[in-house]
Parts: structure tokens; sequence; C-alpha cells
């Protein structure tokens, strides 16, 4: 099958859904599948590439920062995109367009199919749909809402990782939404054995409640360190908040090729949230062999299962007692490693491509 990916950002730029968008393209792309990709570009990457199997094809955007990106700096980029995915479908005439964000990708998805008739498969991931991260997108939403839902009714399929999602959309939109889960890569085994050490690897922003781990660790009487990878508008007020602990360090923003060593240096890993869809840093960590604690959120549960120490989203003295006793006890430690490995394999990236392949089977059918 020839596959147009549409998606807004995509490794080195964006987040979680970025890290999902390519995963699964590198996975259909291994099973025999020609996956193009439409996304942004950035200062220092190239405009053409070909990675894994996957053609990337890179358009003009206006951005500050390749982990966090406005509203408006989104918007640079939706004609250059539209242009790029034209040009593209006219050269290569594709049997389907899968789209990562209903917003702003689902745009360019949903003009291209009324310009071609292309069908489009959308994949929403939380930020793009109302009600999730009302504190930073709602005027957004409101903004889009009438093209969010012709968008949304105009697709041939409507898929979301979590359950949770699956509820904000249908409090939106009365419409089948097919839970299809982010895939992960899997980790070699033999590595070698990872040290004592907590790692977080989050955007540093309000909502992943890296300010109540800081209350955590203080007064925790360990010789662990901890290490906390990523950047945000937060991060200048976290590093003034930290304890007076020599062994907090904040790496800043680690590139996408050294996250996977920085996850198997790290036995334990910590995800704080207050808000998630369907993290796949808890996931990453999990395939890595790490023992995972995090919230008790609906999104971060569909992930862990129970392969987790879940404590109450926002409750620092929770999070303190938790990680107080997995520090003093090795047996549990290894055990949920163990746990993590085993319940990362349910969502091995082999396994869910065969599902979208399924999906775009019956999308390009109907």
């Amino acid at each position: 099958m020839r596959l147009l990916t549409l998606c807004c950002e995509y490794p080195p730029i964006g987040g979680g859904g970025a890290t999902a968008c390519e995963v699964l393209a590198e996975a259909l792309a291994s099973r025999g599948h020609e996956v193009d990709v439409v996304t942004s570009g950035d200062r220092g990457l190239l405009w053409r590439e070909e990675r894994r199997g996957v053609r990337i094809h890179r358009a003009t955007c206006l951005r500050r920062s390749r982990h966090y990106s406005t509203a408006p700096e989104l918007a640079t980029w939706l004609a250059p995109a539209y242009q790029t995915a034209l040009r593209l479908h006219r050269a290569h005439r594709y049997d389907l367009a899968h789209c990562h964000f209903v917003v702003p990708s689902g745009i360019i998805a949903w003009l291209l199919a009324r310009r071609t008739g292309l069908p489009y498969v959308l994949t929403a991931h939380g930020s793009d749909v109302p009600g999730f991260n009302p504190e930073r997108f709602n005027y957004l939403h409101h903004l889009v809402r009438p093209f969010w839902t012709r968008i949304i009714r105009s697709a041939a399929c409507l898929t979301a990782p979590s359950n949770y999602l699956e509820g904000l959309i249908r409090e939106q939109i009365d419409v089948r939404v097919e839970i299809l889960r982010n895939p992960c890569r899997p980790f070699p085994s033999g590595m070698k054995e990872p040290g004592e050490r907590i790692l977080v690897v989050a955007r540093l922003v309000e909502r992943k409640g890296i300010q109540h781990l800081l209350t955590a660790l203080s007064g925790l009487d360990t010789h662990w360190e901890c290490w906390i990878a990523g950047d945000g508008p937060c991060r200048s007020a976290l590093e003034k908040a930290a304890p007076g602990w020599p062994r907090v360090r904040f790496l800043g923003m680690v590139p996408r090729e050294e996250l996977r060593a920085l996850y198997r240096s790290a036995r334990v890993f910590v995800l704080p949230s207050l808000q998630e869809n369907f993290p796949m840093v808890l996931l990453e960590a999990m395939a890595a062999g790490c023992a995972i604690v995090t919230t008790s959120i609906p999104g971060s549960v569909e992930v862990v299962g129970d392969a987790s120490l879940l404590v109450e989203p926002g409750d620092g003295e929770a999070l303190h007692r938790a990680l107080a006793n997995l520090l003093a006890n090795d047996a549990l430690v290894d055990d949920l490693r163990r746990r993590s490995r085993a319940r990362a394999a349910l969502f091995d990236a082999a396994h869910i491509a065969t599902q979208f392949e399924a999906l775009f089977d019956r999308a390009q059918a109907g």
C-alpha cells in the first residue's frame, strides 16, 4: 500500500505523538508498504531524507523550539505542507492518507480529500481534542470547532490510543472511535545493568507534575540520583525549587537518538503527571525495563496496567512514601522491572502495525 502520513511534528521535532507516528511509520515500511511523511521543517534538518525505510518531506514552519510549538507557529506550516502533500500525491497516487492530530494535520488531509478524493484515517493524540488541555488550547479549540467536527466526520476512520481519549472525543461528537494503541520499539537484551538512578523524561510544563516530584525528593534519605531530561517554560522555576540535594540534575533537551541509552541507565522511572492521554515516555521506559512510578490518571493507567506503583496526582507526600518504599526494596524494584518488560511487549510495533494494516484495508475498501 502507498501511504501518505501527515503529522505536524516528527522526531527530532515534537513529543509523544511525534514518536508514535515515527515508530508506526517505520514498522509499516518494514512490512513492505511505501510510506511518505509530510511534517515540519526546522533549522539544521534536511528538507528531504529517507530514514529506516520512511521518506520524510519537511515543509516550512516558523518555530522557536523543537520540543514546543504555539498555535500561530503551527499555522505557518499549513499552506507549505498542503502544497507538498498535493505535489507528492500527484506524483505517487497514494492509496490512503494517515493523519496524526485532528488539528492542524487534519486540515491538510481534509483539503486534500476534497481536492483529490484521497481517503484519510485520523489518529487523535490528546492536545487536538477539546477538553484535554484547556489551559493551553481552550481558545484554539473554540476557534477551530467547526473545522474540527467536519474533519472528523469526513475521515474514513478515527482512532485514539486510549479509552480515556475516546471518551473525550465522544463528549464532543457522536462518532465511532477505534482504539489502537501507540506502538513501541523493543529494546535489545543483554545490555549492561542500569545504575541506582531515578529518571524523568518530560516537557517541563505544569501539568507534567515535576514540582510534586521535587517535593517528594525533599527529605528522601537515599544515595540514589535523580536525572530530569526535558525542557520547557517551567525549567527555571523547577531548578530553583529543587531540594538542596546534589544528585538532582536537569539535563535539558536530550536528543532522541540518546534517549534509549538514557532509559537503560536508570532502574526507576517517574512520571508524576496531572493529565495524560497515552504517555509514550512511560511505554519507552517500560520497554527499557525501568520500575515505574506514576500517577493514577486514566491515560497513564491504560499504559502501565499493573506494572507500576501508582499515586494520586498532585500528592507529593504520597509520591515521597512510594519512592522511599521502592528505593529501600531491591526485590520490589526487580519485580516491577520484570512486569514493565512484559507489559511493554503488548505494544510491540510489529503487532500494532498489523492492526493498523487491517484498519487501512477497511478504510480503503469503504
